[in-house]
């Protein structure tokens, strides 16, 4: 009997014809349609891995750029976003990202098949960076989460590899840490020129501490390290720490404690949350937090603005929730201003005096900034140097790097001017 006939004599049963037959048709459909869905559900359960990435995710956007350019290089739905990269000049040029848009899109990876979504809730929005909440969803064959380690971990490393050689500031915003600026090229740590030994001192101890972690830990000892380099302005304090970062290839968290609505919780959070490999900055602390004696005699004018506590400070560096593996520095322009029991052991661990140029320090700076070997050059140094020492007055590196540059190109008209040197401060 062919499919035809069966149709016929089906429609000429009057049991069928009554709705019978329509209802065994419609019930057996609909158990297939649920049939589907439930292997369907099972299938996706075992044998396919979801990955869901949301925007507040550190990883997002790195994702979203590996996405752009090693997977879906092919999609035709796309979204741009705009960013501005700073040249050794100074220039900035504007440059043009297109990553993929909302929707889905599919890549190959490894010779699996990846289907990526893109989602966007206009309703809720990120109160952080005040834009609507996005979700990458990615979806793969297979039970294998490797595959979506592999992927974000070479995500990072592109994005890594834009910011090599290169220096990132973080300031703090609300609760988080945001870059600030654009990555700065690493400043050569023998381009800020101290007194002899300083710099080397500095860095061989924060060596130490970086590769000997262990040695805390076996003797319960706190996993932190605290510096303070005090002296007088223009002595290249903050310089120096600019240049230890790049040297150490680390970035640095600037944070000023007299922010207003900068509160312990707040700070103490801050601290907990800053980016790995980064050195926490505390500039002028002085200015900040005058010390236990003078504050009983002086009443500040702006009393009240700051809602950071000194005991509150003195906690997040060194209380009980205060966090480890942490490097932080503090200046101060006026080191007799400081309570001591902030600077004591345990919280200031290395004192460091960046004061007022020495004669061999001048010397240096000189060779360094005309970059004249020789003998010729050694000598007009050396002079150079006498003659500013013999002036019996106290002169900060920024006073000397002021001086060279009205004399960018003639290192002997330098030494006819040497008292130019304070006529210009």
């Amino acid at each position: 009997m062919t499919i035809m006939e069966y149709i016929q004599s089906l429609s000429n049963n009057p049991y069928f014809g009554a709705g019978f037959g329509l209802f065994g048709i419609g019930a057996g459909a609909a158990m297939l349609r649920k049939g589907m869905q439930v292997g369907m559900i099972f299938f996706r359960r075992h044998y396919m891995i979801t990955l869901e990435v949301p925007c507040r995710d550190k990883s997002y956007q790195w994702l979203l750029q590996w996405i752009t350019h090693k997977g879906a290089r092919k999609t035709q739905h796309l979204s741009v976003e705009t960013s501005f990269e700073q040249k050794e000049t100074g220039h900035v040029k504007t440059k043009y990202d297109f990553i993929p848009s909302i929707g889905t899109h599919f890549f190959k990876y490894n010779g699996n098949w990846i289907k990526v979504e893109r989602t966007r809730e206009q309703q809720t929005l990120d109160l952080h960076m005040g834009v609507p909440w996005e979700t990458v969803q990615l979806t793969a064959l297979g039970r294998d989460k490797t595959i979506y380690f592999n992927i974000l971990e070479e995500a990072r490393q592109m994005a890594l590899k834009e910011h090599e050689g290169k220096t990132i500031m973080y300031t703090a915003l609300g609760s988080e840490w945001r870059p600030f600026g654009h990555p700065r090229k690493r400043r050569p740590l023998n381009s800020v020129i101290l007194d002899t030994g300083i710099s080397n001192r500095i860095l061989m101890d924060c060596k130490e501490f970086i590769e000997n972690p262990a040695w805390y830990s076996d003797r319960g000892i706190p996993y932190r390290r605290g510096y303070l380099l005090h002296g007088p302005p223009g002595c290249g304090k903050s310089s120096y720490i600019t240049a230890l970062a790049g040297e150490l290839e680390r970035g640095i968290c600037v944070l000023n404690l007299s922010e207003r609505g900068l509160t312990d919780d707040r700070l103490n959070h801050l601290l907990a949350v800053a980016p790995q490999q980064t050195i926490i900055l505390l500039e002028d602390v002085d200015a900040a937090f005058s010390s236990r004696e003078e504050s009983k005699e002086v009443k500040a004018a702006y009393d009240g603005l700051n809602r950071v506590t000194f005991s509150g400070l003195l906690n997040c560096l060194d209380g009980v929730a205060s966090t480890e593996a942490r490097i932080l520095f503090m200046t101060t322009n006026y080191l007799e201003r400081l309570d001591p029991a902030l600077v004591r052991p345990g919280r200031v661990d290395v004192k460091e005096y960046i004061g007022w140029c020495s004669q061999a320090q001048v010397e240096q700076m000189f060779l360094r900034f005309y970059q004249k070997p020789g003998e010729t050059a050694n000598d007009l140094a050396k002079q150079f140097a006498e003659s500013v020492m013999s002036y019996k007055k106290n002169v900060s590196p920024a006073q000397i790097q002021g001086f060279f540059m009205f004399h960018k190109n003639n290192p002997e008209e330098v030494l006819n001017n040497v008292a130019q040197i304070w006529e210009l401060t």
